[in-house]
């Protein structure tokens, strides 16, 4: 089983921004994968499905991005899901738009939802795919808080097809496969 995570905020007002292209994506596959995201618990809304012949569970924690470890602890402890079967999608500001970077493993790099599933977890060791949302041309809260352009919108759904894939191939081929194909993806 795996722990597909995507981060964001909760609430209509961080809907459509850069800090939220991991629910963005997890909304995209529970669509593509007919998985209803829509169980209230651990913190977080989720659902239960297959990708590629294996049983997944799709999560939106609900918790803020800073404190996103509180629901992937949770659940991933229930569930008895190993780090290395959970995979976290999250918006990456060192990145360009149309960017991704996918590791096995890795620290925080600034980013506070990371920092606080790394401590939850207790390890650094967990999949991640990270979607570039450019970078800041100025405070780095608005950045990430802020709404995509037309152009960046289109290149962002191209990225988000390269996500789904990149998931797919993690599942079927594992990580190093993944790194492989899609590290050199750009829209």
């Amino acid at each position: 089983m795996y722990l597909i995570v995507g981060l964001g905020n909760p609430g209509t007002q961080y809907e459509n921004t850069r800090h939220n292209v991991g629910f963005e994506v997890i909304d995209l596959m529970g669509a593509k994968y007919k998985i209803s995201i829509s169980r209230i618990k651990f913190k977080g809304v989720y659902g239960e499905g297959n990708i590629k012949g294996e049983k997944v569970i799709l999560l939106k924690p609900q918790t803020y991005m800073n404190a996103s470890g509180e629901s992937v602890g949770q659940i991933s402890k229930f569930y008895k899901i190993p780090n290395e079967k959970i995979i976290i999608i999250y918006d990456d500001m060192s990145l360009d738009i149309g960017r991704i970077r996918i590791r096995a493993k890795g620290s925080a790099g600034g980013h506070n939802g990371i920092k606080n599933i790394i401590a939850h977890l207790s390890s650094e060791e967990f999949p991640r795919i990270k979607i570039g949302v450019g970078h800041p041309k100025g405070d780095w809260v608005n950045h990430v808080l802020g709404k995509f352009s037309i152009e960046e919108q289109e290149k962002l759904q191209k990225t988000y097809e390269a996500v789904l894939s990149t998931v797919e191939t993690i599942i079927e081929d594992g990580i190093d496969a993944a790194m492989n194909k899609f590290n050199s993806f750009r829209v």
